[in-house]
C-alpha cells in the first residue's frame, strides 16, 4: 500500500524539487512536519521513519535538495546547486508547500545534518514552530574525531578540487558520503567546514540576509556521542548562532540504547527504530 504521495515543489526561482507528502486523515499533531535531509542523502533514506511518524498521527513531508536524487536534473557535472540555493530557496519552498497542503499556522523541521543547519538563512524561518535538528553541527574540521578528523582534509583538499576539476562535480560516493555532488555543494561544504559557524562563513559575500539573531523558536539538537562529524563541539558551535533562541541538546549514547554505534545516519534506519520515540517526543511543543 502507498503511504505517500510524490509531486514537484515549484521554487521561486521555477526549480522543481522531488517530494513525498505523507498525509494523516486521523492527524492528532497540531503543526505537520518537514524532514530536511542531510548532504548528499536522498528522501528515499527518510521513508521508513516518515512513514512511522505518519502513523503517530503527523503529516509529514520530505524532498530531495537541488542537484541531489531525483532533484538533479540532466548531468550533474551541470549542475549549479549550491549549499547557499539549499537554505534560500529550497527549504522556503518546501515550507510553503507544506503549509498550503494542511493549512497550519507553522511547520516543524526535522532536520539532517545539512537539513537543519540553515535556519538562519531562511526567510521564513517566522514559519518555523521548532527545530529538531538530528547529527546537526557545523562540522568545522577541528572539531571532528576519529577517521573523520583524517578523511575530511583529504575530502575538502584534494579529492573535491580534483574531481570537480576533470569530473565536474565532487566525488563522495565511492568513500561512503551519499551521493557525488553538485560543484558548488561540495565547494561550499569544504568552505563553511573550514572554520567554526558553518553558513555564516557565507554571510556578506555570497548571502546578504542573516536571520540568526531574529530566531527564537525552539531548537532541540540531538545526536551521538560516537558521532565524528556532530561532535559535542561542533553541536554547539552551531546553536550558539542561535542566542536569543532556546536551544536543548540531547547526546545518545549507543551501548545505553542497545546499539553497537549509532554514528552520523542510523538514527533513521529502521534497524534503530528504538531510537525514534526518543526523537517524536522532541516534536512535541
Amino acid at each position: 500500500m502507498t503511504t505517500f504521495e510524490s509531486f514537484w515543489i515549484s521554487c521561486k526561482d521555477g526549480y522543481q524539487l522531488a517530494a513525498q507528502y505523507y498525509p494523516a486523515t486521523d492527524h492528532t499533531k497540531k503543526f505537520p512536519i518537514l524532514i530536511c535531509p542531510a548532504t548528499g542523502i536522498t528522501k528515499g533514506f527518510y521513508h521508513s521513519f516518515a512513514e512511522w511518524l505518519n502513523q503517530q498521527g503527523y503529516r509529514v513531508l520530505s524532498f530531495d535538495f537541488r542537484g541531489i536524487g531525483q532533484s538533479l536534473h540532466g548531468e550533474l557535472k551541470d549542475s549549479n546547486a549550491s549549499i547557499n540555493d539549499w537554505g534560500l530557496l529550497d527549504i522556503p519552498a518546501a515550507i510553503e508547500t507544506l503549509l498550503n497542503r494542511t493549512q497550519a499556522e507553522k511547520i516543524i523541521i526535522l532536520g539532517h545534518s545539512a537539513g537543519g543547519q540553515l535556519l538562519g538563512i531562511n526567510p521564513h524561518y517566522n514559519k518555523v514552530a521548532k527545530v529538531v535538528a538530528i547529527a546537526g553541527s557545523t562540522g568545522h574540521v577541528k572539531g571532528l574525531k576519529g577517521k573523520t578528523k583524517l578523511l575530511a582534509p583529504l575530502m575538502f583538499n584534494v579529492i573535491f578540487p580534483v574531481s570537480s576539476l576533470f569530473k565536474g562535480y565532487g566525488a563522495t560516493q565511492f568513500i561512503g558520503m551519499g551521493e557525488n555532488l553538485p560543484k558548488n555543494v561540495a565547494k561550499q561544504w569544504a568552505e563553511f567546514c573550514s572554520k567554526p559557524g558553518y553558513v555564516m562563513n557565507a554571510i556578506g559575500k555570497s548571502i546578504y540576509n542573516d536571520y540568526h539573531q531574529e530566531i527564537n523558536c525552539p531548537i532541540t539538537s540531538i545526536w551521538a556521542s560516537d558521532d565524528e562529524i556532530a561532535t559535542r563541539a561542533n553541536v554547539k558551535d552551531l546553536l550558539r548562532l542561535y542566542p536569543n533562541a532556546t536551544t536543548h541538546l540531547i547526546e545518545l549514547n549507543p551501548k545505553e540504547h542497545g546499539y553497537k554505534q549509532i554514528g552520523h545516519m542510523s538514527m533513521f534506519k529502521k534497524s534503530h527504530h528504538k531510537l525514534w520515540p526518543i526523537l517524536e517526543n522532541e516534536l512535541k511543543l
